[in-house]
């Protein structure tokens, strides 16, 4: 009498921790001490076959399986597709080369290079092979999904690294010196309101918080405009947030404040300041109104400011840029920004293990876009600027105001009839008080000319 329980017990405690071989081999055991119709009696018991018990019989006799690691026999499953369907490798290869290489004859070069497009390519050459397939023959391939890199600089100037060079040895002085060194520059504009902020936030599952679908300005929020300055001594930043344009007089009142607020107090015997600002924006190389207000900034301080330009492109090593900026980003993550004081709050706590703080300030004065753009070359005056203004922001008097006057007044009309040919048959009056407009003002601000004078120059 064969006792089947048992078989079962012992067969269901060990199950779990048996592979395919370990199980045959446990069952031809059973059915050799049961005796007669014990192969029956053991896979009616344990669900495997006869066969199998069979095998696991014979395994037993010949004593195989005791040096062998093998839990199938060598050369068992299914056979490797590059075996049943010769060629398909080399058939793969061909589609994806021409297609890096940029070849314009390639099938694939203006599509992209998906699994899914590779599997109907190969099965248009009479190979048949899944998405998984062409995983795995990638990979064989050497073959890998990769994003761009960029490294490429583009062209480089003969002095770039001079130019490094020397800004770091400004620094170095200045800081040696005791003097501030402040690295600025304009953050993103960030749209106020209930808009889709980057990253990921910690909310309960399946709750995200909702936004607007798309992102059009709120004209009653509209934009702020963080300016950071970050003190390159001191591990200390500032930002500034304005509510309306970025321009250069808006960078130099950020700088005011922070000096008054800031840099002041911690530097009272100071006599100067390094200030490292990108090429562009509102702190560019080229830009007039940057230049002058900087100028009217030294002498209301009285202190001579310096100011270094990293060369284009390399905005990425303005220090603002990572050791400011980029933990603004991170606090404020997956929050929308949904009103100025949020943005100034969220800027507020941002702080880092080395001690970095940053007190903000909201700027309600509002900025005109048109000082923005840099004064005209035709506005300014033909005779030579003094030295303390070699840049040729302000012309000379030349003992007098009248000749310079007359040139302006002479550019005016140009332009008003240049404006006429593009509108011959409307808007002329309109583009005429334009212009009157603003080139009068500059005239005022930068010849000092009374404005009953200067109207009368412009339209003489």
């Amino acid at each position: 009498m064969i006792d089947q329980d048992a078989i079962k017990a012992r067969f269901n405690a060990l199950e779990p921790f048996l592979n395919e071989r370990d199980r045959r081999l446990f069952a031809a055991s059973e059915a050799r001490a049961a005796g007669r119709g014990g192969i029956a009696a053991v896979s009616r018991t344990t669900g495997i076959a006869r066969s199998t018990i069979g095998r696991g019989l014979a395994d037993l006799r010949s004593g195989v399986v005791r040096y062998s690691e093998r839990v199938r026999r060598k050369g068992g499953g299914q056979k490797p597709a590059t075996e049943t369907q010769p060629g398909i490798l080399e058939a793969l290869n061909d589609l994806v080369e021409p297609s890096i290489r940029g070849d314009p004859e390639a099938p694939l070069r203006w599509v992209s290079l998906s699994q899914r497009h590779l599997s109907a390519a190969l099965a248009a050459r009479g190979f048949i092979a899944g998405q998984k397939l062409v995983g795995r023959l990638l990979k064989r391939l050497n073959f890998s999904l990769q994003a761009n890199c960029k490294t490429r600089e583009g062209t480089n100037h003969a002095d770039r690294n001079a130019q490094f060079e020397h800004i770091n040895a400004e620094v170095k002085a200045f800081q040696a010196a005791g003097q501030p060194v402040i690295s600025v520059d304009t953050k993103k504009k960030e749209l106020v309101g209930d808009f889709k902020n980057g990253g990921r936030e910690l909310r309960p599952k399946g709750q995200p918080e909702s936004v607007r679908v798309h992102d059009f300005a709120i004209p009653e929020l509209g934009k702020a405009v963080p300016y950071g300055i970050y003190n390159v001594s001191a591990n200390a930043g500032f930002v500034n947030v304005g509510i309306s344009a970025d321009t250069g007089e808006f960078s130099v009142a950020s700088i005011r404040r922070w000096w008054y607020e800031i840099g002041a107090p911690r530097y009272p015997d100071a006599r100067q300041m390094l200030i490292n600002a990108d090429c562009g924006g509102s702190n560019g190389a080229r830009l007039r109104l940057w230049k002058r207000e900087l100028q009217v900034l030294a002498n209301e301080l009285g202190i001579e400011i310096t100011v270094c330009h990293v060369p284009p492109g390399t905005s990425k090593w303005n220090k603002v840029e990572h050791r400011l900026f980029s933990f603004i980003t991170q606090n404020w993550r997956g929050k929308p920004l949904v009103s100025y004081l949020v943005i100034v709050q969220l800027i507020a706590s941002t702080t880092t293990g080395t001690g970095l703080t940053v007190p903000v300030a909201s700027m309600k004065m509002i900025m005109k876009r048109a000082s923005r753009s840099p004064t005209p070359r035709w506005l300014l005056s033909t005779s030579n600027p003094p030295l303390s203004m070699a840049n040729g922001i302000i012309p000379s008097r030349r003992g007098g105001r009248t000749d310079d006057a007359i040139i302006q007044a002479r550019a005016l009309r140009v332009s008003v009839a240049r404006s006429r040919r593009r509108n011959p048959v409307g808007r002329t009056r309109n583009v005429w008080l334009r212009l009157w407009r603003f080139h009068s003002e500059c005239i005022v601000s930068m010849l000092e000319i009374p404005p009953q004078e200067a109207r009368i120059l412009a339209l003489g």
